[in-house]
């Protein structure tokens, strides 16, 4: 299998954001790839702050318009496509990733469990979290999802190493509180507790962040970066923090 992750520029115009998501699927299937894991919220940006008219146009519907443009474009592209959005279904929004098949058919959808993609304060009868995590099988492994800071529960942990899973879908949203693109403190302060948690998942993790943009004074300080690391812990292969692109690695039946 070969795997592509892909960290893309997100700014507040959204089309502009779903251009660059499409650029590089086409660039991830042009490079032979079978699968292209896309970060949490890719679509918008984590920039929700608790006020629903704010982040209600945040959202997409699943399906919907967008994620039917996604579909077409695994089909077209025979490749699979992983990407985290911002869900509305009804009344509520979710922090939501999707697994695309190459048929254009959503083969998982992942709602995060962890709540901390909101505040405590935030109105449940908007803010929602899922509960399942599910497994899906396919010819190259099995997959699951979990997003961001589902990662650092330890309750959850557990439930997704029990699914005993090949590979971890990992779309995250980072950032460093002085919202800078260091990559020293990165590897000296972040990436082995990265490292030490997908053990104890026990899957081999693909694991992308966006990249927050400049573009029209747009910036949340996601500072991008993508990993893949084996079950053991071991990050084999990196992204450099601050670049825009695609990580493309070639991934054997163990990982």
């Amino acid at each position: 299998m070969r795997v592509a992750l892909a960290v893309n520029h997100v700014d507040s115009d959204r089309n502009d954001n779903i251009n660059r998501i499409e650029a590089l699927i086409h660039q991830a299937a042009d490079a032979g790839a079978d699968v292209v894991v896309f970060p949490e919220t890719a679509t918008s940006g984590l920039i929700n702050n608790d006020d629903p008219e704010h982040d209600w146009p945040l959202g997409l519907p699943v399906p919907g318009e967008i994620t039917d443009q996604f579909a077409k474009l695994a089909e077209d592209r025979s490749i699979w496509i992983a990407i985290g959005l911002i869900e509305i279904e009804g009344t509520k929004l979710y922090d939501t990733a999707i697994f695309i098949n190459p048929q254009g058919e959503i083969g998982l959808k992942y709602r995060r469990v962890h709540p901390n993609w909101h505040t405590p304060q935030a109105d449940p009868d908007v803010y929602g979290q899922g509960e399942d995590i599910p497994v899906l099988d396919t010819p190259f492994g099995s997959f699951m999802f979990l997003i961001c800071g589902d990662l650092w529960d330890d309750d959850i942990v557990e439930r997704a190493s029990q699914n005993r899973a090949d590979y971890l879908l990992f779309p995250f949203a980072r950032s460093f509180e002085d919202r800078s693109w260091d990559q020293e403190k990165w590897n000296r302060e972040e990436m082995d507790d990265y490292a030490d948690r997908i053990k104890l998942v026990g899957s081999t993790a693909f694991m992308t962040n966006y990249l927050s943009s400049d573009i029209g004074g747009y910036s949340d300080g996601c500072f991008g970066g993508a990993w893949i690391i084996k079950p053991d812990g071991t990050v084999t292969e990196r992204f450099p923090l601050g670049q825009s692109g695609l990580l493309i690695a070639d991934i054997s039946n163990n990982g």
